[in-house]
């Protein structure tokens, strides 16, 4: 079996971060969204992955290598542009040959993993297995219709008015009958192969289409607020771990890793937390679900429920929340600024000015 690793798109919605950086590639709790994904599909036994890259090929080469680091032997599927799940597959239709596979998009988050419905899978063989989750605006995802004895019987993507609330995670296990029905079918409004239309017509012509309902937590980590919160999920599980120099002045309270090389000075951190390597956070306070990255600075300032990427700096600017804050980013305070009212009053006017 082998898995097919969706690492392309253009990540629009968490712009301006990805103007520069692969989405997949945005840290959580200090790991890229991707590396769990790998890490899922090696504890499930598979070896050799495909990934489908785009612009950002080369970062993405860069981060995962050969996929040695995994345990994966890895190949590269070049895309040049983003045009549907089912499109990931027709061009990966050589290197994936006549074997069984899973797709994963790399932006996608499973607590837990996928061995369970892999094992599942395998012990089964049905043509497709897909994942779902209930969701409460299905608008935005692909939403599977069941039957009354939870068989899947429609697909539909992005539906104006969904006929039920189970929206397919990123997620595939697929046969070879899936590559005759990625032929089969023709470009959506959208000007996309969509992987549900594929679906579909493997349920139009016979073909068995099970589906798994996902018991864990689930995110497509495509937006800030999904961001943040796959981070505070993760870092629930963070364990205590001090690695790096905390002086006598400083309060470390609850799960906080401070890593090898990063210093904390005359500060609070409460967490969970993680402190990346080579860091330093000083005169300052870090509160629960941040994630910092390596070699940044946090001086004179709050921090909480936020992600900070490597070597970026926060300084003397208060407090900052619920915030997704990019590779070398300054932030600090802006000058005092001369304040002065100007004023268009009539006859008898009273005027009351804070000064």
């Amino acid at each position: 079996m082998k898995a097919l690793v969706l690492a392309g798109g253009a990540g629009t919605r968490l712009r301006p971060i990805t103007h520069t950086s692969a989405k997949q590639l945005v840290p959580v709790a200090n790991k890229a969204v991707l590396f769990y994904g790998l890490e899922s599909i090696a504890a499930a036994g598979i070896t050799d992955v495909g990934v489908i890259v785009g612009d950002t090929a080369d970062e993405i080469r860069a981060a995962v290598g050969d996929g040695s680091a995994f345990g994966l032997d890895v190949t590269y599927i070049p895309q040049d542009k983003p045009l549907g799940l089912a499109h990931a597959v027709l061009i990966a239709r050589d290197w994936l040959g006549d074997d069984d596979f899973v797709m994963y998009l790399g932006d996608n988050f499973i607590v837990g993993g996928i061995t369970e419905v892999v094992d599942e899978f395998r012990r089964t063989r049905p043509d497709a297995q897909i994942l779902l989750t209930r969701v409460s605006d299905p608008r935005a995802f692909g939403v599977a219709e069941l039957d009354a004895a939870g068989q899947v019987v429609a697909l539909e993507e992005k539906p104006e008015h969904p006929r039920s609330d189970l929206a397919l995670v990123g997620v595939y296990l697929l046969t070879p009958a899936i590559h005759d029905a990625v032929r089969a079918i023709s470009p959506s409004r959208r000007g996309e192969l969509e992987i549900t239309h594929a679906l579909q017509h493997l349920i139009d012509t016979g073909a068995a289409v099970r589906s798994t309902i996902v018991k864990g937590y689930w995110k497509d980590t495509g937006n800030v607020v999904d961001m943040l919160e796959v981070d505070r999920t993760v870092l629930e599980n963070l364990e205590r771990r001090i690695d790096g120099e905390v002086d006598d002045a400083s309060e470390t309270i609850g799960r906080v890793v401070v890593e090898r090389g990063a210093r904390v000075v005359n500060s609070r951190i409460v967490g969970p937390v993680v402190i990346g390597a080579g860091t330093e956070v000083v005169d300052s306070y870090v509160g629960p679900f941040t994630s910092v990255a390596e070699n940044c600075r946090i001086a004179v300032s709050e921090l909480e429920f936020s992600i900070v990427l490597r070597e970026s700096s926060i300084e003397g600017v208060g407090r900052i929340e619920e915030s997704l804050i990019g590779r070398h980013v300054e932030v600090t305070p802006a000058p005092v600024v001369p304040g002065a009212h100007r004023l268009v009053l009539g006859d008898h006017s009273k005027v009351q000015i804070h000064t």
